[in-house]
């Protein structure tokens, strides 16, 4: 037992802990929201599905104010955009999403796993408590930012996964990626990473959010994932700007 106790406590020590805690914490949350979703009828899994659209907004507007400069926004959006576009992140990401949908014979639900991935996994991994903790963990080994983070992001994917599906639960590998290499990379993103840049990603970011609460709510078609890489532009505006 003790030599268990050392074990678990070494594993936990490590700077990847955070970023492991918080992608089982929405497989965990996903599969919950998977069993309820088989008691759901579709009329009300519809009305669900529209409040959550309306949360999303709400959360994008919110990601917004953070944000100080508005050129910044501006810049990262348009270039953000471009760059996407041409490397086409968001075919990648359905392609993905299609993909293992087809290997697991997932149609035929109200939403498709691919829709359901993308959603989910931009609602994980945009926002400072993302950025902020994964840098904790990798220069501090403080996961206390990415546990509070976990404990929303599995509450959150219980209940986007009674209503996106199975989606939700391959997000958890964007989360795994994403959180992880920012822990990975700390020291070297620490010193660009001030609290303004923080704010200014949280901005960019919160666009593409708000993009998404419209998608879901079925006013657009916005190939939100394409403008992922605008996050990050702000961390090179914030140098010059």
């Amino acid at each position: 037992m003790e030599t268990l106790k050392n074990i678990l406590s070494a594993v936990a020590d490590t700077a990847m802990f955070g970023a492991i805690v918080n992608t089982v914490a929405v497989l965990i949350g996903g599969c919950i929201g998977l069993l309820l979703k088989k008691g759901i009828p579709d009329r009300i899994g519809d009305t669900i599905m529209k409040g959550l659209a309306l949360c999303v907004l709400l959360i994008g507007i919110q990601g917004i104010l953070k944000g100080q400069n508005t050129l910044v926004t501006i810049l990262s959006m348009v270039i953000g955009g471009l760059i996407g576009e041409l490397i086409r992140i968001d075919d990648g990401m359905k392609w993905l999403g299609d993909y293992v949908e087809k290997k697991f014979k997932g149609k035929g639900e109200g939403v498709s796993l691919a829709e359901g991935f993308v959603t989910a996994s931009l609602l994980f991994i945009v926002g400072a408590m993302a950025v902020v903790g994964s840098l904790q963990s990798g220069l501090m080994h403080d996961h206390s930012t990415v546990y509070a983070k976990s404990t929303l992001d599995f509450v959150s994917s219980i209940i986007f996964a009674s209503s996106l599906g199975v989606g939700v639960l391959l997000s958890s590998i964007a989360v795994l990626i994403y959180q992880g290499a920012l822990t990975l990379f700390a020291g070297f993103l620490a010193p660009v990473l001030s609290d303004a840049t923080i704010a200014e990603m949280t901005a960019a970011g919160s666009v593409i959010i708000i993009g998404l609460a419209f998608n879901m709510l079925g006013l657009t078609k916005i190939k939100v994932a394409n403008y992922l890489p605008a996050i990050f532009l702000p961390i090179l505006f914030c140098m010059f700007m």
